[in-house]
This record gives C-alpha cells, structure tokens and sequence, in this order.
C-alpha cells in the first residue's frame, strides 16, 4: 500500500506536460504554405523532446479563409511585399532552406488528398509524404499543382505514379479532404500553420516560443 502510495503521489508530482504525454499535439497545414513548410522542420523535434507525438492534419487554406471572410495576405498589396520578406527571414532565423517558387500561391488538393490516402494506411507514412512536398515546394520549385510533377515526386517517395494519380482523382479521397477542411474550420481552425495542445489553439510559426513553454511548464 506504501509504494502504491508513494507512486501515486510522484505521479502527481509530475508536471501536467508529463502527465499528458500521450495526448498528441494536432498539426493543421497546408502544402501551399511557407510557414506551414517552416513549421514542419521544428514540430516533430519540438514535441519528441517532450514526450509527445504529432497529429498531422492537410487541410486547404482556401476553405479556411473563405469561412473566416479573410484572404491570403499576398493578396493584398500593402502586404505582399512584407509578407515574402517575412516567409524568407523566418526561414532563415529557423535555419530552413527556402527559396520562394516562381507559382506562388499554388492549389495543393491533390497533395493533400494523398496524404489523407496515405494516413488511412500508416500515418508517418502520411507526415513524411507531407515533409517531402513540402521541401520539394519550398526548397526545389516543384510545382506541387502540376500533375506530372507531382507523379513525379510520388514515384521518388517510392508509390506507383499512376496509383497516385487515381487516388487524387477518386470521390473518396476528395470527400476525405473535404471533411478534413469541415472539421478544422468547426474546431476554430483559420489559418495554417495552426497547433492544438491539450484543447489550447496556437496560430503561426511564430508561436514556437510560447509552445515550447506550454509543453515544458503546462499551461501558463
């Protein structure tokens, strides 16, 4: 009864982050996205280092903007130029290749529908599929909107480019991007990168700090 005792009452003694570390961190993102790509570099580190693992999530910020009445901010001219400033500085300050693509804001459906293929099967199979168009984007050019080109890199992850290609075009699949987009515009989801730790939201890359705070002393 003592070491019952004595082992409830370490447990207890535990930070809450150690307490909940199975709750995983959900990760909204979206393939067209330079913060989303940043974000992707730093999230798995950042959680592994406290005991946690990631939920990744592909969702479309078209679907996000248009629920939230908002617009990608390079459409707006007096916040295009700062904002490409700031995608390149960030990556920077992160230590993350990037290289602006020429097609820049692309449609990234049938990336994402892959990923969602890809996570009904094995789901770091699904997060590396993400990293890896992400990275082909941002840091090669691949216009990930190109069907070739995205046959392309589905053959280099080592899947069949014409499986791919029936996949992204399946009913099935496009319903499933859909209701993933539906679900993350119920959860309060308008942007991308978005996080979600133990019911509490966070929006942007920039919020590493304060997420690197939270997971370490619990809510603050």
């Amino acid at each position: 009864m003592a070491m019952r005792e004595s082992a409830e009452g370490l447990h207890d003694a535990l930070p809450q982050t150690q307490r909940m570390s199975a709750v995983p961190i959900d990760f909204y993102f979206d393939f067209s996205s330079p913060y989303s790509y940043i974000a992707s570099e730093w999230i798995e580190a950042l959680a592994a280092r406290h005991g946690r693992t990631v939920n990744w999530m592909a969702i479309l910020l078209g679907a996000t903007f248009q629920a939230a009445e908002l617009k990608s901010p390079v459409s707006h001219p007096i916040k295009r130029e700062y904002s490409l400033r700031d995608f390149e500085r960030s990556a920077r300050f992160a230590g993350v290749p990037l290289k602006l693509p020429e097609k820049f804001p692309i449609p990234t459906q049938n990336a994402a529908r892959l990923f969602w293929w890809l996570k009904a099967k094995r789901d770091t199979t699904a997060s590396h599929w993400a990293r890896h168009c992400l990275r082909a984007y941002f840091a090669r050019g691949v216009d990930l909107s190109d069907t070739e080109a995205l046959k392309g890199l589905a053959v280099e992850f080592g899947l069949d480019a014409q499986e791919a290609e029936a996949v992204w075009s399946d009913p099935q699949w496009k319903l499933r991007l859909k209701s993933a987009n539906d679900a993350a515009i119920a959860a309060g989801i308008f942007g991308a990168p978005s996080f979600v730790i133990d019911g509490e939201p966070f929006w942007g890359n920039d919020r590493r700090a304060q997420i690197e705070r939270w997971l370490s002393g619990g809510p603050f």
